[in-house]
């Protein structure tokens, strides 16, 4: 894929937000003096961070330098690399690794987790938040109409593609065997929206790009009338103009015992 677009991720800052809100919520450490946010996007999760834990030494990363940028303009006070998460390996031990919105673009959760969980400090926590929205219409239209396009070959990969999601029992059984206490949760949010326009913006920056990115402008924007069309159809109107975007949300705390 071609780099994040922070500008607009950040259009809808307030529902992408508050996810973290409710996951840094659930950490039970009273106290912290290093955590670290994997996958930062533009510093709005990292910022909480070093609110609730203003002793601490806060790190971000990222692999995105758009999103770095926006995160390091927000937050100069804070440190943030890119690195990629997939292969990341560090010497030092958090207290509090926090990833919001992120290991589900990565494979190998198993071992993933584990190598996560090497890097915290006995007692420290590995909080995690993944969209779990692939039956949701705005995921399954995806692929439906990059099947139904002429380009379709071309969104081979997209199609056949899965963002890498278990069950709320595998990832409270890989978590046991890396040596944590587990709190699991799932909750789905209603997002008022003004139309199926903002749906389309909203996955423009983050569901879609794998179909959107490999095509050409005029390739993109056939697709995208396409996927505008039928989500408008998904999600009907309500009284006061709205639409109601659902979006599932599957969280878990881990305690390194």
């Amino acid at each position: 894929m071609v780099d994040w677009n922070a500008g607009l991720y950040l259009k809808f800052e307030d529902e992408r937000t508050r996810p973290s809100i409710d996951l840094l919520g659930r950490v039970p450490l009273e106290e912290a003096t290093s955590c670290v946010d994997i996958g930062c996007g533009p510093g709005n999760s990292t910022e909480l961070i070093a609110k609730r834990y203003p002793a601490a030494r806060v790190l971000g990363i990222d692999n995105s330098p758009d999103m770095l940028a926006k995160a390091r303009a927000r937050l100069p006070d804070l440190r943030f690399e890119e690195a990629d998460i997939a292969n990341w390996q560090t010497d030092e031990r958090f207290d509090l690794i926090f990833a919001n919105a992120v290991l589900q673009w990565l494979p190998g959760h198993p071992g993933l987790l584990k190598r996560l969980v090497s890097f915290l400090k006995d007692g420290g926590c590995l909080a995690v938040q993944m969209p779990n929205n692939l039956n949701e219409p705005s995921h399954r239209l995806m692929a439906q109409i990059a099947q139904e396009t002429r380009w379709a070959e071309k969104l081979s990969s997209a199609i056949k593609a899965k963002e890498t999601i278990g069950s709320f029992e595998d990832y409270y059984g890989w978590l046991r065997q890396a040596g944590c206490a587990v709190d699991i949760w799932q909750t789905t949010y209603i997002h008022p929206l003004d139309g199926a326009e903002a749906i389309v913006e909203w996955f423009k920056s983050t569901g879609l790009k794998p179909y959107i990115d490999p095509l050409s402008p005029e390739e993109r924007s056939e697709y995208l009338r396409r996927y505008h069309a039928a989500i408008a159809q998904a999600y009907p109107t309500q009284q006061d103009g709205k639409v109601l975007l659902r979006f599932p949300r599957l969280f878990f705390v881990a305690r390194r015992q």
